[in-house]
């Protein structure tokens, strides 16, 4: 059994998969694109002139796979009540993982020491994804 996050992004999946792809060292392992399935959606399903956006993704950032879409609506993406938690090595890569996050987002809270880790911090990133960085500790 298996749980992953699957990330709706209405129309921007493609933009959100290079940025990932800089922020975090993410792969993707999979792209399709609503005109390359075999069979065409019902009427009013995707809006007009989707053919090129994403209909199907699937990425990793380190050992975890997620998979994303453009949805099939256009308009801003809902992220409420969920976060992302993004565990790395060291305060140095915390650093610069959390940074590239925030890029054109919002931090919610300084990357920090915590009574927890080395360095703890919470953003929203230009997507509206909410991210927990942190340094694993063992």
């Amino acid at each position: 059994m298996n749980v992953q996050a699957y990330l709706m992004f209405n129309g921007r999946t493609e933009e959100a998969l290079a940025f990932y792809t800089h922020a975090v060292g993410a792969e993707v392992t999979a792209l399709m694109r609503f005109g390359e399935a075999p069979e065409p959606p019902p009427p009013g399903m995707v809006p007009e002139g989707w053919d090129d956006k994403v209909m199907h993704s699937s990425f990793r950032i380190g050992e975890a796979e997620l998979m994303a879409s453009d949805g099939c609506q256009s308009g801003d993406a809902g992220f409420a009540g969920i976060s992302l938690a993004l565990s790395v090595g060291s305060p140095q890569e915390a650093e610069q993982r959390f940074a590239a996050l925030a890029e054109g987002g919002q931090v919610t809270m300084p990357l920090g020491p915590t009574f927890f880790a080395p360095a703890f911090g919470t953003l929203t990133d230009r997507f509206g994804v909410a991210w927990l960085v942190v340094v694993a500790t063992d």
